[in-house]
């Protein structure tokens, strides 16, 4: 597969459904920052017969659709009723029919919590594959994550990867301004293995995967919210939005240009 020709799909897939529902808005920044870190994981590294992920940023969950379709695990149609009523995929995710997405995570905090709960009963049942979960900036200011943090080294579970999406941004403005803390420092302090890699880089975000397998790790990708469309990135304003024709075409041809 192509990454790069990937991503580039992922995204265009989340601006066109993004302006199909304008009469509702969507989350599109945030969707649009983690683009790489899906294609990296669902894309390159995602056994679909042992492994499971969670999408704890929640509100990013059409981002996680258009991977879904990408890797053909979707079809166009199933995608297409994203915010429909009675549609497979709603603005927010919840748990499908044929498990492609696991986790209902309208509620932010919790993400984690639900993978350690998972990783711990693969370990007791000698399961193989491996847990992932992405969380984001905002929801890191819960504390729920910190004792999922202890757990997991109290617990050694090894098979669990935790990518943070670290835009910098959460829906209240700059996450420095809302709630300032050192994500390294303190999971290091609780005995992590930290990794900073690019979060807009596949082959980073793939060889800092292959890294944190096996050992306690928390992947930190350093991102940028709205990446991709210069009016979008780093502006708050795109947390939630509705996309008219007119912006739609310009960030579609920034897209397709970039």
């Amino acid at each position: 597969m192509d990454l790069i020709n990937a991503s580039k799909n992922i995204r265009l897939n989340i601006l066109r459904l993004a302006n199909k529902s304008k009469f509702v808005g969507a989350h599109i920044a945030p969707s649009l920052s983690i683009v790489e870190i899906l294609t990296a994981i669902i894309c390159c590294n995602f056994d679909f017969n042992t492994d499971k992920f969670v999408l704890s940023k929640g509100h990013a969950g059409l981002a996680y659709y258009c991977a879904l379709k990408e890797t053909g695990l979707i079809t166009d149609e199933q995608l297409n009723t994203f915010e429909n009523n009675g549609g497979e995929f709603p603005g927010q995710p919840t748990k499908t029919k044929d498990n492609t997405v696991i986790y209902a995570s309208g509620s932010l905090g919790l993400g984690l919590s639900y993978a350690c709960g998972l990783a711990l009963a693969k370990k007791i049942r000698k399961d193989n594959g491996k847990i992932y979960v992405l969380l984001g900036n905002g929801e890191l200011n819960e504390g729920s994550n910190y004792e999922s943090l202890m757990f997991i080294v109290a617990h050694e579970l090894n098979n669990i990867i935790i990518i943070v999406d670290d835009n910098k941004m959460q829906s209240d403005g700059n996450t420095d301004s809302v709630l300032k803390m050192n994500i390294c420092n303190i999971t290091n302090g609780f005995g992590f293995n930290i990794i900073i890699c690019d979060g807009h880089n596949v082959k980073s975000i793939d060889k800092s995967i292959k890294e944190a397998s096996n050992k306690c790790s928390i992947i930190i990708a350093n991102t940028i919210k709205g990446k991709g469309v210069s009016f979008m990135e780093n502006n708050n304003d795109w947390h939630h939005a509705i996309l008219n024709d007119e912006q739609y075409k310009k960030a579609r041809d920034e897209v397709l240009n970039g």
